[in-house]
């Protein structure tokens, strides 16, 4: 189907619900336009109520519309550990889940292009032993929309450590319901997708993700496993179960006990990357020059409905439309918009009829995992889409 049409049916799918535009941007902060402060006050309000709350320490946020980044924020503190940091504009963030949506999908998505993955083959096609014990007809599409009945995690009950020993746990697992029938948000999805990157690729996750995704978009501060050097501009999260503070390390337990890369978390990130990575997506997608290496119709494909026929959550491949995990598109956003969270405070919400986006970067788990970041996405999000009626369609 021709983009223009995909871009036509999109709009018109859409028509007559609220259309409020949100963000993007290449530019660093230096080069930013500057722009009234007027209409975001009520959202750097936000950001400095939630820290005085302690629902997080710091964060670093931006707001853009239309290719240029028209609001960006610091807030707060990097590290509470004494002594205390401040936060800053290039502090590196555990992404925590947003890994799903910027690495492991659209890897996934590469192949879909190639001809080397058909998006409603059984994943066992190309993971044989993923068969075992009835997950035999759970498909490449369901596992991407969440619908495959797989469980939400691994046993973390008991102390299990290595790759190996991880996917085996995956492998014997069984669905806890039919595929197809539910959906339920789970981590053993975007794992198996990334180890089906893995068997396609012959490499591991993080070196495909380095040569596919990351350095064609170059994004130089993104990575898997973080090298010694960056450690003193990484954002620590909290305090393992041995009682060391997480830095550098990944937060996510089962990514951590797999060696710190898995599908569905491991990677860390900036938000100039992250801002990077969300314009080079919403160009492509609206059929413009980017170096985002996916097609603008695959794109649609990832940001668009792609559920079991009559389901009520409204996932994309990868990306979350409609579910309870939406909050964060805010009260004005349209339903056309898509977007992510992490469980480490990250999030990045996406309006692709204004090339727009919300990127809010915490490490809200800091330092004793109690921080909590629902209501303030919410309400950024909320404010921000009124902020940007200043600045027109």
């Amino acid at each position: 189907m021709p983009l223009r049409t995909l871009l036509t049916r999109r709009k018109a799918l859409h028509a007559g619900l609220a259309q409020a535009t949100c963000l993007a941007g290449l530019c660093p902060p230096a080069y930013a336009q500057q722009t009234p402060p007027a209409p975001f006050a009520p959202v750097e309000e936000i950001f400095r109520k939630a820290i005085q709350n302690g629902k997080m320490p710091g964060a670093v946020a931006a707001i853009g519309h239309e290719g240029r980044m028209v609001w960006h924020g610091v807030f707060g503190q990097r590290s509470l550990l004494l002594p205390a940091e401040a936060m800053t504009w290039d502090t590196i963030f555990d992404m925590a889940s947003l890994t799903k949506v910027l690495i492991t999908a659209p890897s996934i998505m590469q192949f879909y292009e190639r001809g080397l993955i058909a998006l409603d083959t059984p994943a066992c096609h190309y993971l044989p032993a993923f068969a075992a014990n009835g997950k035999q007809d759970i498909t490449i599409r369901q596992l991407l929309t969440h619908y495959s009945g797989l469980a939400p995690d691994l046993d973390l009950n008991f102390a299990w450590q290595g790759k190996q020993t991880g996917v085996r746990m995956l492998m014997n697992s069984a669905p806890q319901t039919p595929p197809g029938e539910q959906f339920v948000y789970s981590d053993l999805n975007f794992i198996t997708l990334g180890l089906i990157v893995e068997r396609l690729s012959g490499q591991p996750l993080a070196a495909y993700a380095m040569e596919h995704i990351l350095k064609p978009l170059g994004l130089h501060n993104s990575f898997f496993l973080p090298a010694s050097s960056y450690q003193n501009t990484i954002a620590p999260t909290q305090y393992d179960e041995n009682g060391h503070m997480l830095r550098g390390v990944v937060h996510d337990p089962t990514t951590r006990r797999m060696g710190g890369v898995a599908g569905h978390a491991g990677l860390f990130s900036c938000a100039q990357d992250t801002v990077a990575y969300a314009q080079a997506l919403l160009k492509k997608l609206a059929g413009l020059p980017s170096a985002f290496p996916l097609r603008a119709e695959t794109l649609y494909l990832m940001s668009t409905p792609q559920q079991p026929a009559g389901k009520t959550d409204l996932r994309g491949l990868g990306w979350d439309i409609a579910t309870h995990y939406s909050t964060a598109r805010g009260a004005y956003f349209p339903s056309s918009s898509f977007g992510h969270t992490g469980f480490t405070g990250t999030s990045l919400w996406l309006v692709p009829n204004t090339r727009s986006f919300v990127m809010i970067l915490t490490n809200r788990v800091h330092p004793q995992g109690q921080g909590n970041v629902v209501a303030l996405r919410r309400d950024v999000a909320t404010a921000a889409a009124l902020a940007l009626r200043a600045f027109g369609p």
